[in-house]
């Protein structure tokens, strides 16, 4: 299969890269330092203890993915309709779409310009950094969780798992996908903005008592406004699974902390305004993430560049 990665940075290039592992022909999107490193050395990719580099196509031109049969959506939220628009008319008609973003706003997005029949939502699982560039480093669980998003492209569905499964990758397929990203979003919204804005480990906000108050507060915040959009999930078991799932990830810098300290705009828009727009639709009270929206947008507009 050709599959175009738009985006290939920590989590599009880590699973291109195994993609292209399994005998897939891999096109890369990238840029800046990143972009010609992988182009003169390969891409290394460090899976845990195992180490291996990927020399395939690296591009910074959209064109080059036009015969895609499959395209890996991972640039950061803000960039979504305007890389999708430019796309649209380069790409073969029954091409697919799969968005590995944060969110759960963008498949709206990418539907309107590809409709929902070639669109496809996955729910990433996995702590992945760019250690420099050419250099992509992954430690702890791996998985995918991939869905529909109309009911007649199911078995189409089934074949995009799949290929992740026979590229050794752990994939599952969910009928409620939507559902299974406003979970993954529950747990970005609690733990991203708070280590963004104090630039702690999720470690760090686990453990310090204050932080942790704060963090259990956004939580609740945005369960309520899940529960009021019909998410189907239980509060308490809610709280306990993202609070044990943050215990694994305990030493990792958050997307949108790794973002901050590297002076890249935060995907503030895609984590907490569509859930302060949420809020405000349905009348619900969210205080802190209203405050850390304010903070955020800020900060995005002022970016501080610090050593890590």
């Amino acid at each position: 299969m050709k599959i175009g990665v738009v985006g290939a940075g920590a989590v599009g290039g880590f699973f291109g890269s195994l993609l292209h592992k399994a005998g897939h022909k891999v096109t890369f999107l990238a840029r800046g330092r990143h972009l010609e490193v992988s182009r003169e050395n390969g891409m290394l990719v460090k899976h845990g203890s195992e180490k291996f580099t990927i020399h395939s196509a690296f591009t910074n031109n959209l064109h080059d993915l036009s015969d895609s049969d499959l395209v890996l959506f991972c640039v950061k939220a803000n960039s979504t309709e305007q890389i999708s628009k430019e796309l649209l008319p380069i790409l073969n008609l029954d091409a697919k779409i799969i968005t590995m973003q944060n969110g759960v706003d963008n498949e709206e997005v990418l539907s309107e310009i590809f409709t929902t029949k070639r669109v496809f939502s996955c729910a990433t699982y996995i702590q992945s950094i760019i250690e420099e560039p050419g250099i992509i480093s992954q430690q702890g669980r791996v998985q995918l969780v991939i869905g529909e998003l109309e009911s007649s492209t199911r078995e189409i569905c089934s074949d995009i798992v799949l290929s992740f499964q026979q590229a050794g990758i752990d994939t599952r397929h969910s009928g409620k996908i939507i559902e299974r990203k406003w979970k993954k979003l529950l747990w970005n919204i609690t733990f991203n903005p708070l280590s963004a804005v104090s630039t702690a480990k999720v470690g760090e906000i686990l453990d310090n008592e204050h932080l942790r108050k704060t963090a259990e507060s956004i939580c609740n915040e945005a369960i309520d406004v899940a529960l009021n959009v019909g998410v189907d999930i239980d509060r308490s078991k809610t709280l306990e699974t993202i609070f044990t799932n943050a215990e694994r990830a305990r030493t990792h810098n958050t997307s949108m902390l790794q973002d901050r300290l590297s002076g890249k705009p935060m995907e503030v828009e895609a984590i907490c305004g569509y859930v302060m727009r949420k809020a405000n639709e349905m009348n619900v009270n969210v205080p802190k993430i209203q405050m850390l929206y304010s903070v955020l947008i800020y900060l995005n507009k002022e970016p501080v560049t610090m050593n890590i």
